[in-house]
């Protein structure tokens, strides 16, 4: 019989409702958002908040289109090249991808009220820009050590003592568990007639004469049922993993600003958003003995979403070009729909015969209509805090800071009746993250008034906890296991732009990266005192990074 470990259910002691999929994992990355929109602003950093003028800040301050007075309309493309580099137990990867961009189109109409009136004018806006890019390509293989996927599974598993008729439409019973089990992955066979405290019994057959006989291993030890207690697949299996992400979340922002005297500026935006995320996953074990699988698995989310920001840029002193912002975004509240798939092929030793055993399970066969799983969900983003300065030297020099505050352990997960108890347990695991603060620098200076040179940087602190890691309900339909604990992100910028009498064009370049502890499963393990320990595999030390070029081109009349 093959060695296991005793596992514990991560997410056993709460049972949410049927086929939840949704993590901390997932929420994170509808929450954050790229540094993306007109090159000037991406050129100083998104640093704009107090200072205005650009369409791109109708989506961090309101405010700034207040400062319009006349029209504009603008396009934006770029080009960008991703990079991935992992490192595992020496064995180092890269994975590149290249993609081109559509990043975003809007204008802006300003109507002048008086010279004279409190209100000088009134601006409406539209904008629209690729607010997250999820393209990535990630690599990694080597030694699992004393961890396994598998153990998950039995994990998983715990306490099912019959899988029914239609166990993966079962509200309490996971993916993952049935899967192995149908692969010949975990077994509640054991050679013990006590395992894990669970009394065990016979694993028997009837002869031909009716009489019981017990089943024997390979080695001849009488085999039992071990009711609810399953054991996983050998240590020190060689681990292979690759994974393809895609999509993104557009966004859509529709203002409303004023400028009263020249001093206060006031701005509404409602912005709505589309999101589109597809995630393709292989990972398997080979443990060198003719016995592996590969599990593979398909994911989308796919929905729209809305919020409202307010903002404001006020000028203290009357006759300085000093300004403040101040800006809040109510949380984006998405509607969205999960979707999954997956397929298990594994070749297994029979522990009665010896033999290897081939399997081909596929999720899709056991689900009505033969298709893949979809569950709506709705989910609920932190709201976000915006305070910004920005700073003027004649014509010549733009000076902006700004700070931005997420709260990203507040997100929240909800049924489509918005109940948020009906994600008990996803909610629960939210106090892995943390608030995240952004900084955001830049600078423009022009030499000529119709050319400028510009510069910024662009500081995240990270969302995850150290010790941060997916935690699957033990009914959970996800079946991708891999997560990555994602740390600080800088982005640092340069741009230059020419300005005509109505014509402008403004070109950009920003280089983004942040590294990431990455694991492709967790195992728990209970240790003397009862208590659940998390493990994992040593992590995969990665390197993320993003070059983009961004060109704008727009007219201002």
């Amino acid at each position: 019989m093959k060695k296991i470990s005793v596992l514990t259910a991560l997410g056993m002691l709460m049972i949410a409702p049927w086929g939840m999929a949704q993590t901390i994992y997932d929420g994170a990355k509808l929450t954050g958002k790229d540094l993306n929109g007109t090159a000037r602003f991406v050129g100083m950093g998104g640093a704009m908040g107090a200072l205005g003028g650009d369409i791109s800040t109708m989506g961090t301050n309101p405010a700034g289109i207040g400062l319009y007075r006349s029209n504009d309309v603008m396009t934006s493309f770029g080009l960008s090249l991703y990079g991935n580099e992992s490192q595992y137990l020496g064995k180092k990867f890269n994975s590149d991808l290249t993609k081109g961009d559509f990043n975003n189109i809007g204008f802006v109409f300003s109507s002048k009220i008086g010279n004279e009136t409190p209100l000088r004018f009134v601006n409406f806006g539209f904008n629209y820009y690729k607010a997250k890019s999820f393209n990535n390509n990630m690599r990694m293989e080597g030694n699992l050590g004393l961890y396994s996927q598998t153990y998950l599974m039995a994990s998983q598993a715990a306490g099912i003592e019959k899988w029914g008729d239609s166990p993966y439409t079962d509200n309490g019973i996971g993916w993952l568990s049935i899967l192995g089990a149908d692969a010949g992955l975990i077994r509640d066979i054991t050679i013990h007639d006590k395992t894990g405290g669970v009394n065990n019994i016979p694993y028997t057959y009837k002869n031909e004469q009716g009489v019981d006989v017990q089943y024997k291993d390979v080695d001849g030890n009488p085999l039992y049922i071990s009711p609810g207690h399953f054991e996983g697949m050998l240590d020190n299996g060689y681990a292979n993993f690759h994974s393809e992400e895609r999509g993104g979340i557009d966004q859509y922002d529709f203002n409303v600003s004023f400028n009263f005297n020249d001093r206060v500026y006031l701005g509404l935006t409602l912005g709505a958003y589309s999101v589109d995320y597809n995630k393709y996953t292989f990972y398997g074990e080979d443990y060198g003995n003719d016995e592996k699988y590969n599990l593979q698995s398909w994911n989308r989310i796919k929905g729209s979403g809305f919020d409202v920001k307010f903002g404001a840029i006020i000028r203290p002193f009357e006759y300085s070009p000093f300004r403040v912002g101040l800006a809040i975004h109510t949380p984006i509240f998405y509607s969205l729909d999960y979707k999954t798939s997956a397929q298990v092929i594994s070749d297994v030793m029979d522990v009665v015969t010896g033999e290897i055993k081939g399997y081909d399970v596929k999720s899709w066969d056991n689900l009505p209509g033969k298709g893949d799983m979809i569950l709506p969900f709705d989910f609920q983003t932190p709201w976000t805090y915006n305070v910004s300065l920005g700073y003027t030297v004649g014509k010549s020099l733009a000076l902006g800071a700004e700070y931005e505050y997420q709260d990203y352990s507040s997100m929240k997960f909800k049924d489509t009746e918005g109940n948020s108890s009906a994600y008990e347990f996803e909610n629960s695991t939210t106090s892995m993250l943390k608030g995240v603060s952004t900084v955001r620098l830049g600078l423009e200076y022009k030499v000529i008034p119709q050319f400028a040179f510009r510069a910024g940087y662009n500081y995240s602190t990270a969302a995850f906890h150290q010790d941060a890691f997916k935690d699957l309900a033990i009914n959970s339909i996800q079946t991708d296991t891999d997560f990555a604990n994602s740390k600080s992100m800088s982005n640092y910028t340069l741009g230059i732009g020419y300005r005509g009498s109505m014509f402008y064009a403004d070109l950009a370049y920003k280089y983004s990266t942040y590294k990431e502890n990455f694991y492709p499963f967790v195992n728990g393990f209970t240790d003397e005192d009862g208590n659940t320990v998390i493990g994992s595999p040593e992590a995969t030390k990665v390197t993320n990074t993003r070059s983009q070029v961004l060109f704008t081109v727009g007219m201002r009349f």
